[in-house]
C-alpha cells in the first residue's frame, strides 16, 4: 500500500528543514567568531587560520539551509548546489551512526578546567547535531523536487557502464583497513585508538561500505528492481563522506597541523584513496542518473 503525502506538505517540510540548518549553523558560527576575537584579542592567534576555514563553512552551511528552505534555491545552477549539498551531507549526515552510538557507548570523559566552556560544547553540539538532522529531511526533498529522476522509479536497465567499478577496489581496502583498526588492530598506526577513534573508523568503514554497494547496486550487475533512490541517495551522502573527510584531513596533514593516529605514509595513502574512491561513486550516480528515462510510471 502506498501512502499518499500532499505535496505542500512535502514543501512546507523541506523549508521547515532549511531553516532549521540555517539556524543551528549560525550558533556554530557564533562560537567560531567568539573562537577567533579571544585569540586575536590575547595575541595566540596559531588557530586563526583553521578557524576562519570553518567560518567560512559555516556561512556555506547556512546559505545551503537558506537556499533549502526559499524558492530562490531552486534557482541557482547545478554546479554550485550540487557540490555544496554533497560536501554538506559527506560531513554531516553520515556522522549521525557516529554520533548516536559515542552518545551511548562512549559518553563524554570529564572534562578538565581548562576545557571549552560548556556553553560553547552546547551550541556546537547543537550546531552540528542540527544540520545533520536538518540535512537528513531537507536535502532529499530539495534533490528530489529538483532532480526526480534520481528518486522515482526503479534502476531498470538505464545504469551506470561498470567504468567506475575499480573504485570497488579502493573501497575494499579502506573498509576493510577502517574494521580492522575499529576492532582493535594497531597495524599502521602509531597508537591503539580509543573509544571514540574506534568509533569513527567504525563509521567511516560504514560510509566505504555504503558507497562501495551503492556503485554495485547501480552498476551492470545490480538488480534492476530495487528502488532507485536508495542506491542514490546512500551513495551521495557516502561517497561525499570519503571525499570531504578524506581531502580536510589530508589538506591539514600535507600543511603540517594534524597529527594523525595513523603512520603518516599510512595516513595519506588512505586518505588519497578515500576521495579518489568518493569521487569516482559520485561520477557513476551522475551518469546513471544521466542514462535514466522518464520515471513516471515506473514501479
Amino acid at each position: 500500500m502506498r501512502v499518499h503525502i500532499n505535496v505542500r506538505t512535502l514543501v512546507l517540510l523541506r523549508r521547515a528543514a532549511g531553516f532549521t540548518a540555517a539556524v543551528a549553523m549560525s550558533l556554530y558560527l557564533l562560537v567560531k567568531l567568539v573562537w577567533i576575537g579571544a585569540e586575536v584579542w590575547q595575541g595566540t592567534a596559531h588557530w586563526v587560520l583553521l578557524n576562519a576555514i570553518t567560518v567560512v563553512m559555516a556561512l556555506a552551511g547556512a546559505a545551503l539551509g537558506l537556499a533549502l528552505a526559499q524558492s530562490w534555491g531552486t534557482r541557482l545552477p547545478d554546479w554550485l548546489v550540487l557540490p555544496l549539498g554533497w560536501v554538506a551531507g559527506g560531513f554531516l549526515v553520515s556522522m549521525i551512526p557516529y554520533m548516536i552510538a559515542a552518545s551511548l557507548v562512549a559518553p563524554s570523559a570529564p572534562e578538565p578546567a581548562a576545557a571549552t566552556p560548556a556553553w560553547e560544547s552546547v551550541l556546537i553540539g547543537v550546531g552540528f547535531a542540527g544540520m545533520a538532522v536538518a540535512l537528513v529531511v531537507g536535502l532529499p526533498l530539495f534533490l528530489r523536487e529538483r532532480w526526480p529522476r534520481a528518486f522515482a522509479g526503479r534502476v531498470g536497465r538505464e545504469r551506470a557502464d561498470g567504468r567506475f567499478l575499480w573504485a570497488l577496489a579502493p573501497l575494499g581496502v579502506v573498509t576493510a583497513t577502517w574494521i580492522s583498526w575499529a576492532a582493535g588492530s594497531t597495524y599502521g598506526l602509531l597508537a591503539v585508538c580509543d573509544t571514540q577513534g574506534r568509533l569513527l573508523m567504525a563509521n567511516s568503514a560504514l560510509c566505504a561500505a555504503g558507497a562501495g554497494w551503492s556503485l554495485w547496486a547501480l552498476g551492470p550487475w545490480g538488480s534492476g528492481r530495487r528502488p532507485v533512490w536508495l542506491p542514490m541517495a546512500v551513495g551521495f551522502v557516502a561517497s561525499g563522506s570519503l571525499f570531504s573527510w578524506g581531502a580536510w584531513r589530508l589538506a591539514w596533514l600535507v600543511a603540517g597541523t594534524y597529527q594523525p593516529v595513523e603512520l603518516r605514509g599510512v595516513a595519506v595513502a588512505e586518505h588519497c584513496l578515500a576521495v579518489g574512491a568518493g569521487l569516482a561513486v559520485l561520477l557513476a550516480l551522475s551518469q546513471a542518473y544521466g542514462r535514466r528515462g522518464d520515471p513516471r510510471g515506473v514501479g
